[in-house]
């Protein structure tokens, strides 16, 4: 029979009753502590003077740490019980039980079992917990506009609360559970069904038999009586057509987000040490942590810790499966980038526990590149598992499969799952929900559950675990095994490759501001990844040809440092404002680091001259550089002895040298102006710049109103271009992460003109700077007109002074496409122009790397870019997206002043043939000079336009062996011939870990290799 309201009335008043027989104190505990901003060990913290901190104490102010004691013997009464502590001292905080972390206090973990229930036994207790940092809201919305005057955290925020020791009365609890179990199925069940009338009956009959008055002693036989009437409910099995929940727990902990990384060190010790509890009671728990770089900051900061937890790792109980550093953004980190997510991820876990990591386990990554299927079969990772794409709370269109092939965009495969949440619930209700969920409703009877608290660590708790030992099995719910996800993806290759394919990028349908918000942070990013490339590249040489150490394992650290902030809520933008302090911090310290390891390796390389300069060019093609010459030189000579035009632009003198790919060129100096024969100089006027080849004209505030190619005979605008749009921003939610589609109905007038004056005009370029205001803000632009190009550099510095507001620059332009080229990692991909359908309009903005594009069958305009990642194109205009000023969680989001470069680039003909890709490389990559002279020469040569050399660096095995990473960049399978000047006798190519090798024919300095479309290789030489 059904319940009736008075009988489920009276099931829920037992449920909750029951709840308050869990525990019984034995003892109140007085507390003493202290605070403190320092990072303190055990050690250091047992030696500091404690205070008596009574009930009711507050404490804790911006990033505190406050430290607790306390100590106490059992008395008789604990003998034979389940003994636990409770303590309640604010904050969440770390327990050292006699010397040892023995667990974590945190909202949904708030007991610890002693060890030891014999009478007398005497427990000294230490707490570290951390106070926090004040409020801290995600959302959006116009609340948002308040937060501007909210004051800082009060300087107390954590209140000290009654800690005690006492009995845990497992009986009433394992009852609660099994009520709760069969509650919660009652609910997924056929509500016809004798499956339902029997656990109704059962159900009522332990209302009857648990008699929660009586005194504890005679209470709990009516327990037990109760647990025996519900068993047989319990012990029912599922017949053979039930899906199965591969299980497995997690506590997803953000890497820095509403904290720094110091308090990420104390949230992962405390998920930590809070599992391996539950492991000694729970024999099955299996818990994943897919993060190494988390694995190093437990070693470091707590290395008794780290030893347990390497051990419970050895025996099976930790997976370490995640494939990366950490779980990157895969937006926005470059393709090297994602290849040492790989290669430091897989690499730790190998030499740490001998486990080749399988899985890319990516969670809460806020879309997925078309690059990564090729990154991850090169590096030797076969699956990939998340669930944030099924997240579309605005609307959209939702993604289809759980379980799939992966397509990137060269061909490449994996296998995929997409679960639902990270951080799921495990009674019956919640596994049948996963389950009838899921959108593939044909050809799957399997999907994985991560279970558990995340976001800021914690896990699985009893709770999950004890619901999954009733719920196994259980008649009426899915089966549920708990297991790495490995035997997962094993079990579904078993039964054969999934017929649903996807092909291309995973497009987020959300948190579309993480391509903007935090711009410093990109740009630094963008400038550590180059800055490094130039590093290794002229180290490498250096090493080669001037026998200088190559600093193998400063890069390597300095790599890690780019890959951590390449977590994914550090480079989105969607951190506190401490985090990004920090972040520019680290990055600068990687990008000056890395600049003085480029400069020292190019010095070397050269011969001591005093007049003259050697100009470094790190990519695979020659490309003229315009090279800024000392104070007291006017004129410079090429080593050949020609003379090199020179010309001032706003007060320096610059000259033209044409360089070598992966190579140098010195230029001699000369303190007089000898004069050169230019065929056609560049013009600059207020309102005009032109060269042989464009004529682009300028309105009063700067921007542009036409752009005439003279070559075609064509004007190529179709509105006025440059043309900054500013919006006002105020996503419905998530205010950094997102941009709401409706920001197009909120315009703001930008009606002030501009100062325009003319910075040069002459031989290698004309150029003019634009002054203006822009709402609250300013903007200073150099636009430049090189001679000979068709680019058009815009270099730009803006003193940022917006709230809620998002700024745009707008390109319409006379080509027609239905869709636009965007660049991504080692590739590009189309993405709609238009909105017909709902998975086109919610594409209303995207990611690109260096440019993007509209491509008619033999021309193309693009714009690029040297740290801008979000714009979007519709129809014939393209946007960039500029910045961003969100409110939450860093109201203080990108203030102040912002220097970035972007450029437009039209070309006429093939887009093989256009020189796109160099002219982006050019604008990201400044050219390394050092004093002194060398003899021209170009280290690597390549045959063909469309592949790009993207790395050259030594092995990462400490073997001195050269690696080149290449890649096709044209979508066109191509033929290329890889020239080298350098000693090299032999040649392999490998995977992208640098491991099993192929020899490739090499001979006289050649190596000839075969590409399909955006493919990747990666060549050792010795």
């Amino acid at each position: 029979m059904a319940l009736t309201l008075e009988w489920q009335r009276r099931v829920d008043h037992w449920r909750r009753e029951l709840q308050t027989h869990f525990y019984r104190p034995l003892g109140t505990l007085k507390v003493g502590g202290f605070t403190t901003l320092e990072q303190l060990t055990f050690e250091e913290a047992s030696g500091r003077t404690f205070y008596e901190m009574p009930t009711g104490t507050r404490w804790g102010s911006k990033w505190e740490y406050g430290w607790f004691n306390t100590h106490f013997t059992l008395p008789p009464e604990a003998a034979g019980k389940r003994i636990v502590l409770k303590m309640e001292v604010g904050g969440e905080g770390l327990v050292f039980i006699n010397g040892i972390v023995a667990g974590a206090k945190d909202r949904q973990h708030t007991e610890i079992t002693l060890p030891d229930n014999t009478p007398g036994t005497y427990y000294e207790v230490l707490v570290e917990s951390y106070a926090g940092h004040g409020p801290m809201v995600a959302g959006g919305g116009p609340v948002g506009y308040g937060r501007q005057t909210v004051p800082e955290p009060p300087a107390q925020q954590q209140t000290v609360g009654e800690s005690s020791f006492g009995i845990w009365n497992e009986e009433a609890y394992q009852l609660w559970f099994d009520v709760e179990t069969l509650n919660h199925l009652r609910s997924v069940v056929d509500p016809e069904s004798l499956r339902l009338a029997e656990i109704d009956q059962a159900l009522m009959d332990f209302t009857l038999i648990a008699d929660l008055e009586l005194p504890p002693d005679e209470m709990q036989p009516t327990l037990t009586a109760a647990r025996k009437r519900l068993a047989p409910l319990l012990a029912c099995k599922n017949g053979t057509t039930m899906p199965t929940l591969y299980a497995v727990g997690h506590g997803h902990i953000d890497v820095a987000w509403l904290w720094p990384l110091q308090e990420t060190e104390r949230k992962m010790a405390r998920t930590v040490s809070n599992q391996l509890a539950l492991m000694a009671e729970y024999p099955e728990h299996k818990f994943i942590e897919s993060q190494p770089h988390l694995y190093l900051m437990l070693k470091q900061r707590y290395p008794e810790l780290y030893e347990r937890y390497a051990a419970a790792m050895r025996a099976g109980k930790f997976i370490p499966e995640g494939a990366m550093w950490v779980e990157a953004d895969t937006n926005l980190s470059g393709g090297e980038s994602l290849i040492r997510q790989c290669i430091h991820g897989k690499r730790f876990f190998k030499e740490e526990f001998g486990i080749d990591s399988q899985i890319l386990w990516l969670p809460d990554v806020f879309g997925y590149s078309g690059a990564l299927p090729q990154i991850l079969r090169g590096c030797g990772v076969k699956y990939f598992a998340t669930q944030k794409i099924f997240w579309t709370y605005n609307g959209g269109d939702m993604f289809p499969y759980n379980t799939f092939t992966w397509e990137g965009i060269d061909g490449s495969e994996v296998l995929a799952h997409l679960f639902f949440d990270y951080n799921s619930e495990t009674h019956p209700a919640a596994l049948w929900k996963r389950w009838t969920d899921r959108p593939q409703k044909n050809g799957i009877d399997s999907l994985i559950l991560a279970f558990g608290h995340g976001d800021g660590g914690g896990g699985p708790t009893r709770i999950h675990l004890e619901y999954l030992r009733r719920a196994a099995d259980l008649e009426g719910a899915p089966r549920t095994k708990i297991v790495s996800p490995l035997v997962f993806f094993q079990d579904v290759e078993k039964k054969g490759v999934p017929r649903e394919r996807y092909v291309g990028e995973l497009y987020f349908q959300a948190h579309r501001g993480t391509y903007t918000s935090q711009a410093r942070t990109k740009q630094n990013n963008r400038r550590a990844e180059f800055a490094l490339r130039e590093a290794e590249l002229w180290s490498a040489a250096a090493a080669r040809l001037a026998q200088r150490a190559y600093p193998l394992a400063d890069f390597q650290q300095n790599w890690q440092t780019v890959l951590l902030l390449q977590f994914h809520d550090i480079i989105p933008g969607s951190s506190i404002h401490r985090v990004y302090e920090e972040a520019e911090a680290a990055n600068r310290g990687v990008i000056a680091r890395a600049r003085q390891a480029a400069a020292e390796a190019a010095a070397s390389l050269t011969q001591p001259a005093a007049q003259a300069i050697t100009a470094f060019n790190s990519l695979s093609w020659s490309r003229p550089v315009l090279i800024e010459l000392p104070a007291g030189f006017k004129g410079a000579v090429h080593a050949s002895g020609r003379l090199l035009p020179t010309q001032a632009i706003d007060g320096k003198t610059f000259t033209e040298v044409t360089l070598p790919s992966c190579g140098w060129a010195t230029v001699t100096l000369d303190p007089s102006t000898q004069p050169v024969e230019i065929v056609h100089a560049q013009k600059a006027t207020p309102s005009l710049l032109e060269n042989d080849l464009l004529r682009v004209t300028l309105n009063e505030r700067g921007e542009i109103t036409s752009i005439f190619d003279k070559e075609a005979g064509r004007e190529l605008a179709a509105g006025v271009c440059n043309r900054f749009m500013l919006y006002k921003d105020v996503p419905n939610w998530f205010d950094a992460w997102d941009i709401d589609s409706n920001y197009e109905e909120m315009p703001v007038d930008l009606p002030e003109p501009a100062e325009i004056e003319v910075l040069g005009a002459g031989a290698l370029a004309a150029a003019v700077r634009v002054r203006r205001r822009l709402h609250n803000s300013t903007v200073e632009q150099v636009i430049r007109l090189r001679h000979g190009s068709r680019r058009v550099d815009f270099i730009t510095k803006v003193d940022w002074q917006e709230r809620h507001k998002l700024l745009k620059v707008a390109f319409p332009v006379a080509y027609h496409a239905n869709e636009a080229l965007h660049e991504i990692q080692f590739g590009h991909i189309a993405r709609p122009n238009h909105r017909s359908r709902p998975y086109d309009a919610s594409r209303f903005e995207v990611c690109n790397h260096k440019w993007s594009a509209l491509v008619e069958g033999e021309r193309g305009f693009a714009v690029l870019n040297d740290s801008k990642y979000g714009l979007n194109v519709l129809g014939n205009s393209i946007n960039l997206t500029l910045l961003k000023s969100p409110l939450a969680p860093d109201m203080t989001a990108d203030l102040g002043e912002q220097t970035f470069t972007y450029a437009f680039y039209a070309w006429n003909g093939s887009m093989a043939q256009s020189r796109l890709l160099q002219e982006a490389y050019d604008l990201n990559t400044p050219v390394t000079t050092a004093p002194g002279s060398a003899a021209d020469r170009s280290l690597f040569n390549l045959s063909a336009p469309n592949v790009v050399i993207e790395t050259v660096k030594f092995a990462e095995d400490g073997s001195g062996d050269l690696i080149v990473r290449l890649y096709e960049a044209m979508r066109s399978a191509t033929r290329c011939t890889l020239t080298t000047s350098l000693p090299v006798q032999s040649a392999w190519q490998t995977n992208m870990l640098e491991e099993e090798p192929t020899a490739l024919p090499f001979a006289g300095g050649k190596v000839e290799l075969n590409f399909r479309p955006f493919e990747i290789k990666t060549l050792r030489l010795r």
